[in-house]
């Protein structure tokens, strides 16, 4: 077996060393300061105003308890989730069926319909035009404004049609001769053949989602509608006073004893900003190592022709 192995000169394994060493390097200075802000988390108040660098002597995870058993932030884990999907879901299909509209030969003045949508991304009207029009619409204060105007992505559409013009066209033409019209064309053939591209659209769309809070901060003004990125904007601006109440509640619930006494002291302004912090990446983090490829996918598919 090593007779097979292809032998490697004395610069060959210094570049390969000098390559690993140089790897390893950048990995650790991408992941220390995600650690940073975990590590600070769940330090208690002495070992924070010490300072702590890797490892802290006195971990203590009371403060995500009291996070998570805060109704406030579940709820708004809740309807961050589900204008994600809702957005995803109705983004992604409209998206698919306006570029396979305008990857059609035969609609009238397709060119000029394509160029206009693609218009819209370097043009805007502004964000007080915007904000006059969601209100016009009945979207202020309300739930829909998650989702309406994100119905439609331009950018999703060019890697659409890209990806639409490249299926074989003696399948559609073959498709139209046995009298499959626009819809049938749409959900039983195009659907299927574009599963890649379409999964990269989701994931994309999902990730934005998610992490947009702009119009949260000015179109809603309901804390039965605030979204999981907004309940994070107000625990770090507000983090002294959410520090205390979280004190409060854990003087009141926990034993008297030098234990208790250190866990309730363990809730500080930096922790509650640092673990609201952490458990609103959580989700993004654990999905995005299992759907990476289709980030590149789009990259590649977005690049090769509008």
């Amino acid at each position: 077996m090593n007779k097979n192995r292809i032998r490697r000169t004395r610069d060959e394994k210094i570049l390969h060393a000098i390559s690993a060493v140089g790897i390893g390097l950048f990995l650790l200075l991408c992941f220390y300061p995600f650690w940073n802000v975990f590590i600070n988390s769940i330090v208690t108040r002495e070992e924070a105003a010490r300072g702590v660098a890797l490892f802290p002597k006195s971990p203590t995870f009371r403060i995500y308890g009291q996070i998570l058993t805060n109704g406030t932030f579940l709820h708004s884990v809740l309807i961050s989730l589900l204008r994600t999907v809702l957005s995803t879901a109705l983004c992604t299909l409209f998206s698919a069926m306006f570029a396979f509209l305008v990857a059609q030969d035969d609609l009238p003045h397709r060119k000029f319909i394509y160029r206009f949508a693609i218009i819209t991304m370097y043009i805007s009207g502004g964000i007080i035009p915007w904000y006059l029009v969601m209100k016009l619409y009945g979207l202020y204060n309300n739930f829909w404004v998650y989702v309406v105007p994100n119905l439609l992505g331009v950018y999703y559409c060019i890697l659409i049609k890209t990806y639409v013009e490249n299926l074989p066209d003696s399948l559609l033409e073959a498709a139209r001769i046995d009298g499959a019209e626009f819809f049938t064309l749409f959900f039983l053939i195009v659907i299927p053949l574009s599963k890649p591209i379409l999964a990269t659209v989701a994931l994309y769309q999902a990730v934005g989602q998610w992490n947009s809070y702009q119009d949260n901060y000015l179109l809603v003004q309901s804390s039965r509608l605030q979204t999981v990125q907004m309940t994070l904007y107000n625990y770090i601006h507000n983090a002294e006073a959410v520090a205390k109440s979280m004190q409060q509640a854990m003087h009141s619930g926990a034993n008297v004893g030098s234990l208790a006494e250190s866990a309730a002291n363990s809730a500080t302004a930096d922790s509650v900003r640092n673990a609201t912090t952490i458990m609103s990446m959580l989700p993004i983090m654990l999905v995005y190592p299992f759907l990476q490829k289709y980030f590149a996918n789009g990259i590649l598919l977005g690049a090769v022709k509008g």
